[in-house]
């Protein structure tokens, strides 16, 4: 992949995920997560590391925030390309009540980027 085209499929990617999220929707985030992928709250008091299956019934038990009438609120503040299968994107994300920073590497296999781990924090 060209440096342009890796851009645009991982913001294609990442625009899934913030989809994904505003609408807990776990076949839509199935998309864009590997099935290796781990999800790791670093919270203090409120850490957990979770496999991807794991993760999707945290999310199936969420109210939605498009079910709430959140508008999406989300941005990437950086992608870096490490390799022909490896990068890594920082995202912002505010809802229910919470202000996220996404730390998000993301690795090319099977001919398409996914997300393998999602390491995150959050301020009330």
């Amino acid at each position: 992949m060209t440096q342009p085209s890796t851009h645009i499929a991982i913001m294609r990617l990442l625009d899934a995920y913030l989809d994904g999220l505003h609408y807990a929707d776990s076949g839509m985030l199935q998309e864009v997560f590997h099935s290796d992928a781990r999800y790791i709250n670093t919270v203090a008091g409120d850490y957990c590391n979770l496999s991807v299956p794991e993760y999707f019934q945290l999310l199936e038990e969420r109210v939605a925030p498009a079910e709430s009438g959140q508008e999406r609120q989300g941005r990437v503040v950086a992608i870096e390309v490490g390799g022909p299968c490896m990068a890594f994107a920082k995202v912002e994300v505010a809802m229910l009540g919470r202000a996220y920073n996404d730390f998000l590497t993301l690795l090319f296999d099977n001919g398409k980027w996914s997300i393998i781990t999602k390491v995150f924090h959050y301020n009330t």
